[in-house]
């Protein structure tokens, strides 16, 4: 590989891992003004963040509903959501 070659490609992974970074990073906490967090109602892989042991943060939940997982939703919302008979909560589901 010639040099110029080398530099874009190691160009290329930088930004590629910059990017990822970025999309799993947390909501803002401005985002969240007006908002609240509503646990048990984001698909697998949809969740704004806090999806418990074993991932990391936005869009590792493993599991649809997951109790440990939530989604920003308008402040007020939550406990009245039912999305195909899953309840929202406001407080992460225990075990």
């Amino acid at each position: 590989m010639n040099r110029s070659t080398l530099t874009l490609a190691l160009a290329g992974s930088l930004a590629s891992a910059i990017a990822s970074v970025s999309f799993a990073a947390p909501l803002a906490p401005e985002k969240m003004v007006g908002n609240e967090k509503c646990y048990g109602i984001a698909l697998k892989g949809q969740n704004d963040c806090a999806a418990g042991p074993g991932t990391t943060c936005a869009g590792t939940s493993t599991a649809d509903y997951q109790g440990n997982a939530w989604k920003a939703v308008p402040a007020g919302t939550c406990t009245s959501m039912n999305v195909n008979g899953h309840k929202g909560m406001l407080q992460p589901m225990k075990g």
